[in-house]
């Protein structure tokens, strides 16, 4: 179980602000990193995501101590991380949110092309930048019953993988 994460963001305390309407939760500033915000769920794991500037990065320092903050001066458009985030709320919900934000928020289902899909997520893009998979409870039973369910030998099939890759191949430009 993951009980916490970090993402970055160019507005953090607006960010952890949408993040916690999203799990019916609250935002506070995060002690450690100025600028920073956390989003918690208040669910009894202690779900939270804490949102740092953008430039932030975590680094071990020099001498034999905990991790601190540093700076990258470039950080990039997106990011290769997601996360799955189950929330207290329908779908619609979800995306009425993203809709008020200016920010992308779609149903799509996830699987193989051409069949039906294993399960369904929105993809909730903040800032239009940073993608996390929402899901309503209905999406996450929906999810775990795939994960629990036989269908999960498919995932190391070769023809099942070329066909779920083929559901995520960028279009040339």
């Amino acid at each position: 179980m993951i009980h916490h994460v970090s993402i970055p963001a160019r507005e953090p305390q607006h960010v952890a602000e949408v993040l916690a309407e999203l799990m019916n939760g609250n935002s506070f500033p995060f002690g450690p990193l100025e600028g920073a915000f956390m989003a918690t769920s208040g669910d009894p794991h202690g779900t939270m995501i804490e949102v740092y500037p953008e430039r932030a990065t975590l680094d071990i320092p020099d001498r034999d101590d905990q991790v601190v903050f540093g700076e990258n001066r470039t950080p990039p458009q997106n990011w290769p991380f997601h996360v799955f985030l189950s929330v207290p709320l329908e779908p619609e919900q979800v995306e009425r949110i993203g809709a008020r934000e200016g920010w992308r928020a779609k149903t799509f289902g996830r699987g193989m092309k051409g069949h039906k899909p294993f399960f369904h997520v929105i993809e909730f893009w903040l800032e239009n930048r940073l993608m996390i998979e929402v899901v309503s409870p209905e999406m996450a039973r929906e999810y775990e019953d795939f994960l629990k369910g036989a269908q999960t030998a498919m995932m190391s099939d070769p023809e099942s993988l070329r066909l779920m890759r083929a559901t995520h191949l960028k279009e040339p430009a």
